[in-house]
């Protein structure tokens, strides 16, 4: 049972930092890649959607993403919503079609893509510290309630400190890597 904790414990862990890495590579900032919007949620017709899911994302050049959107009556939507992104994105809009130019990097921008993944590691950080709060609280749950002793409880916490641990560090990993990434571009 116990050890069931743990084995899901690292499997949330290990979900949060896929996604983690996920999000942070959709930032290839020296080409337009339909990744880039991946984030973009849409209301349509009350239901929060992908972009993708209403739309065909594609790269017309190294600096241009085409959007072709299937129902004509949601294009504003989706400008605001890529206006209201992090991503600093000005849409232009003909008939069915959105068009984003994705601006050459400057220093700027450079700076501001850093933040963002910056600000995605400490999100993620705090999900992996949420997963090992919850995990412990269980623990001691199964403590108290005398199914384990008490140097278990603390034999199984210093477990699960140690996965976090692990999680934060390479968090710390990846993200010294984009930033380097981001630097030298």
């Amino acid at each position: 049972m116990i050890n069931n904790i743990l084995k899901k414990t690292e499997e949330k862990m290990k979900k949060k930092i896929f996604f983690f890495k996920t999000n942070i590579n959709k930032l290839r900032t020296n080409y337009a890649s339909p990744e880039l919007l991946s984030n973009i949620f849409i209301d349509y017709y009350g239901k929060k959607t992908t972009l993708k899911e209403v739309s065909n994302i594609v790269a017309e050049n190294s600096f241009t993403l085409k959007i072709n959107v299937f129902d004509v009556n949601i294009i504003k939507q989706i400008e605001k919503s890529i206006l209201n992104s992090e991503l600093n994105l000005n849409p232009i809009s003909k008939g069915n079609t959105i068009k984003l130019i994705i601006p050459a990097l400057t220093e700027e921008r450079r700076k501001n893509l850093i933040k963002l993944v910056k600000k995605e590691s400490e999100s993620t950080k705090i999900l992996i510290r949420n997963i090992r709060r919850n995990s412990k609280k269980y623990i001691n749950s199964c403590a108290k309630s005398k199914l384990i002793n008490t140097d278990e409880n603390k034999f199984y916490e210093n477990k699960i400190q140690k996965l976090t641990n692990v999680y934060v560090k390479e968090i710390d990993k990846i993200l010294k890597l984009k930033v380097a990434q981001l630097s030298k571009i």
